[in-house]
């Protein structure tokens, strides 16, 4: 990985680490989930310190569990979900101790097509199919990585000029464009759930009334 000075954490130090530690990089990923994105990025290099100034997918691959979770624990924790968040970045580590021989760049060296580089990341602990294409994007947008067909693997969050993601973030600005985006997205989503919602009980009240008149008896006759 070329030596670049990304922006995620808007941190010098954090941002340091992240630039030049693929192992590093791939944390803060793992660890941008339901908190801001900052403070996920800047984990690397804050679990660097309280692991005695190194980052080495072997040594926490080997680490006895409650030892990483108590160092994810500490105050500050280093995510919202610090147990959890321990769990999968051991995991994490264990594979590319098992797999890549404890270097975290091979995963994208060497690769053909972005399809197989994408295939590689959702392989990773934590990396679904979203954040594998995000992963992707900032690998081939900040990092240089680029096999053939990596922006239509990273889809849509290849595509050059958006700002959908931490794929294009390179600094404050690119920053504040990212978030208004996804705010624009997240408004979106809840007016289509809440127009849903009230269209499903629009139509069960519906249903529930027409029930209620089939089922009404016929008043009997009178005899007289």
């Amino acid at each position: 990985m070329p030596t670049v000075k990304l922006r995620l954490a808007q941190d010098p130090e954090a941002d340091r680490l992240l630039s030049t530690s693929p192992l590093a990089l791939l944390i803060g990923m793992v660890l941008d989930q339901q908190i801001p994105l900052e403070w996920a990025f800047a984990g690397p290099a804050e679990l660097r310190r309280r692991l005695g100034g190194n980052l080495d997918a072997r040594a926490i691959a080997t680490m006895a569990p409650e030892d990483l979770v108590a160092a994810f624990s500490q105050k500050p924790a280093l995510h919202r979900y610090p147990a959890s968040m321990a769990t999968r970045v051991q995991e994490l580590c264990r594979l590319v101790a098992d797999r890549y021989g404890g270097d975290a760049a091979r995963i994208w060296q060497g690769v053909a097509s972005g399809t197989e580089l994408l295939a590689r990341l959702r392989q990773l602990p934590g990396f679904g199919e979203q954040k594998a294409k995000i992963f992707l994007a900032l690998l081939g947008k900040q990092l240089g990585v680029t096999p053939e067909g990596w922006r239509e693997a990273a889809a849509p969050f290849g595509e050059p000029g958006s700002f959908r993601s931490v794929a294009d973030i390179t600094d404050e600005i690119t920053l504040a464009k990212v978030r208004a985006f996804k705010a624009d997205m997240k408004a979106r989503a809840s007016a289509i759930a809440g127009a849903s919602a009230t269209a499903g009980a629009s139509a069960t009240a519906g249903a529930s009334a027409g029930r209620r008149s089939a089922g009404t008896p016929r008043r009997a006759r009178t005899r007289r």
